[in-house]
């Protein structure tokens, strides 16, 4: 078998408050929502280039508390451009974690977790400054 995309499913129980953090400040866009009928849980589709998450206000749907573990380029760009929009709920430290990345983590309103991580270089990133400010 070989995989075309891994879609973590994120259990979330506020369409407002998930807009708020996903949309407004992590940057992702809606692909699609889908609701069974009116005044139901909505099931929904966002992205942000090549990360794809399924939010859902279902019952079952995923556990509060999960972690999306995710490896990219450019961490400490994106984690610059959060910092600046000044987000109430939510200032992330940059990391030089343990297994040689460079890191942040983002806490959903509901429990989630989101590490963000890139390959550690010691030309590239000598310059960062490190902290753990959450």
């Amino acid at each position: 078998m070989k995989a075309e995309k891994i879609i973590p499913v994120l259990r979330i129980f506020d369409y407002k408050k998930a807009i708020e953090f996903y949309i407004d400040w992590l940057g992702f866009e809606v692909v699609w929502e889908h609701h069974f009928e009116e005044n139901t849980p909505v099931y929904m589709e966002v992205k942000k280039e090549d990360i794809i998450l399924h939010l859902s206000e279902h019952h079952g749907d995923g556990t509060p508390g999960s972690r999306v573990f995710i490896w990219g380029e450019g961490v400490a760009d994106y984690h610059k451009e959060l910092i600046d929009k000044k987000y109430k709920y939510n200032r992330p430290g940059l990391e030089k974690a343990f297994y040689g990345a460079v890191s942040f983590t983002v806490d959903d309103p509901f429990g989630n977790k989101i590490i963000f991580n890139e390959e550690f270089d010691e030309e590239k990133h000598k310059d960062l400054e490190f902290s753990s400010i959450h």
